[in-house]
């Protein structure tokens, strides 16, 4: 992959980012990897405790950090100071985008709310992501992605039937919120562009997760059908499971639709299968769901994983492996997209990450640096951006204000 700085869609687009932790700082990740100048501020000392997250052994550096910090520029301000709240406003004075992810009323706590930015910068887009949103009965409540996947209704779905809820191995409510909160942050600019107004965009973690649930309000409310825990697979959606295979893997087949049935069935031999009053349709196959799962197993429990996914392939039906990190490095379909990539780093030398996504065909984004040391942009940002000059930034550090 060429780091070679590309400018990006958001190129020209300054983003100040003051939240920490996953929300705020994912959704600066997005906005960076577009191309905006994410200046990113942290508390003077410790920073952002995503640079002490990820720690492995033995070389006992965050790998996390590299990552959601890329492409940004960190400065550091106290801004629980009136010295760091100041020099924050004249910050938004040249921005266009604020993203905190704070709990509500913490920036207007700092004398740092909406109103306030406003005045110094009419046009600024405030970003504010938390866990249940700037208003109402548990606005002020702490909130983390953890919650917001519990009140959203992601957590009750998720794991095997007859075990309590279990959560996915990831950040996921967090994630969601950020990327919402970032859909909102370019309509927000795009409305900009055309009045010349900013606006406030709130992202719930909770709303983001529930805005991914589908149908799953509509069926209680009207059929009074509660979604329940099923594993891998969902229910009256059939065939769409994991399969055992020969040599102790695993497949998924997703087969529910009509036509890509009748290619499974011919596929297994059985090209009559899709005819059966039982299959021949999405809902009789759902009805039958767990008899024909078991047909299948039968089935794939005779092949090797690789051939029967060339033959799965060949048939037109998707699969899959279930892939693991050390799959996604050595597949040829992830090289040939460069889905990872590998970026020089100062520390580890290069680092495999996530490439950027979606892809612009016009203006792609890059990943230019990885996550920077603290206060690394202090002088270019204070600088050159604000014009203080040398010995009012000692001054302002020897006071801990930056």
């Amino acid at each position: 992959m060429s780091t070679e700085q590309t400018p990006g869609a958001l190129a020209g687009v300054r983003v100040i980012e003051a939240g920490q932790l996953l929300a705020g700082p994912f959704a600066g990740q997005l906005m960076g990897d577009l191309g905006a100048d994410v200046v990113k501020v942290e508390p003077p000392g410790v920073g952002d405790p995503m640079r002490q997250w990820g720690r492995e052994k033995p070389h006992g550096h965050s790998l996390w950090w590299p990552i959601v910090a890329r492409n940004k520029r960190s400065v550091t301000l106290d801004l629980r100071r009136p010295e760091g709240q100041e020099l924050f406003l004249r910050l938004v004075e040249h921005a266009d985008v604020v993203v905190e992810n704070f709990r509500p009323g913490t920036l207007e706590r700092w004398n740092l709310g909406y109103e306030r930015l406003k005045e110094r910068n009419p046009g600024i887009v405030l970003v504010r992501v938390s866990g249940y949103g700037q208003t109402g009965p548990y606005s002020e409540r702490a909130g983390y992605g953890s919650i917001g996947e519990a009140m959203g209704g992601l957590r009750y779905i998720t794991g095997e039937p007859d075990r309590p809820p279990s959560r996915t191995g990831l950040s996921i409510g967090d994630s969601l919120a950020a990327t919402h909160a970032t859909v909102g942050t370019l309509a927000a600019l795009l409305h900009r562009e055309r009045t010349g107004e900013g606006q406030v965009v709130d992202s719930a973690i909770y709303e983001a997760v529930l805005a991914m649930t589908e149908s799953l309000v509509t069926e209680w409310d009207v059929a009074g059908y509660q979604r329940e825990r099923t594993g891998p697979i969902l229910p009256n959606v059939a065939p769409s499971n994991v399969y055992p295979t020969a040599d102790g893997h695993t497949v998924l087949i997703a087969a529910n639709q009509d036509t890509v049935f009748k290619r499974l069935a011919a596929a297994m031999g059985e090209a009559e299968l899709a005819d059966r009053p039982e299959y021949a349709t999405h809902g009789t196959r759902g009805a039958n769901q767990a008899e024909l799962d078991e047909r299948i197993a039968v089935w794939t429990a005779k092949h090797d994983a690789e051939a029967l996914l060339v033959l799965l392939h060949e048939a037109g039906v998707p699969a899959g492996r279930i892939f693991r990190a050390a799959d996604m490095l050595e597949d040829p379909h992830y090289a040939a997209r460069e889905a990872v990539v590998r970026v020089p780093d100062p520390t580890f030398g290069s680092l495999a990450m996530p490439n950027v996504v979606p892809r612009l065909s016009g203006t792609p984004g890059s990943i230019r640096w990885t996550g920077p040391t603290l206060g690394q942009h202090n002088d270019e940002v204070y600088g050159d951006l604000l014009g203080l000059p040398v010995d009012e930034r000692a001054a302002l550090a020897e006071a801990g204000v930056i």
